[in-house]
């Protein structure tokens, strides 16, 4: 996180060490979560969208300059700068990694419904990836506020994490063609 600075990457401030603590100091972003604004049923117009995915890309931007990975963009991780404003940043860098590491400390990793196939997938944990397997995230995020379902609609973590595991996403349904060009 301390190499991050762009406004949509939340920012480190400060780390402190006691004999019995750890004091984190982050930014202070005061609107709720992307995942607590779905979970509300809010029906997202267009520019709403836009402006949520644009953020992320601006953040992903700079992370992919740097060679890091976040590994884990779901709507938890993304956070709204304050309640009035679709202004997003994302959060929760526990499992990022710099690309180019020697060795990954988690190989396999990310939450079911948004890894890519190329993390999910993975046979030899020696196998290294790049940044762009946050873009299939974002991609399935995306998919998630335009259609307010999510791409794989499994029932439980097993029928999620195969449906994720497969990658078969079906465009072609009549809810698709309702959407506006």
């Amino acid at each position: 996180m301390r190499h991050l600075t762009h406004p949509n990457n939340m920012r480190l401030f400060e780390v402190f060490e006691s004999e019995n603590s750890l004091y984190i100091v982050f930014e202070l972003l005061s609107g709720g979560s992307l995942h607590d604004k779905i979970k509300s049923k809010y029906k997202f117009k267009n520019i709403e969208i836009q402006t949520v995915v644009h953020g992320i890309l601006l953040g992903m931007k700079e992370m992919s300059d740097k060679r890091i990975m976040h590994r884990d963009l779901k709507p938890e991780n993304l956070l709204f700068r304050n309640k009035d404003s679709f202004d997003c940043v994302i959060a929760d860098y526990g499992l990022a990694e710099f690309a180019y590491a020697d060795e990954y400390l988690f190989v396999r990793c990310g939450t079911p419904g948004y890894v890519a196939p190329e993390v999910i997938n993975i046979k030899d944990m020696k196998t290294k990836y790049d940044p762009i397997c946050d873009m299939f995230s974002l991609g399935l995020i995306f998919h998630l506020l335009l259609m307010s379902k999510s791409a794989f609609p499994g029932k439980n973590y097993d029928e999620v994490l195969s449906q994720n595991r497969a990658s078969n996403i079906n465009l072609k349904g009549e809810e698709y063609k309702k959407l506006t060009p």
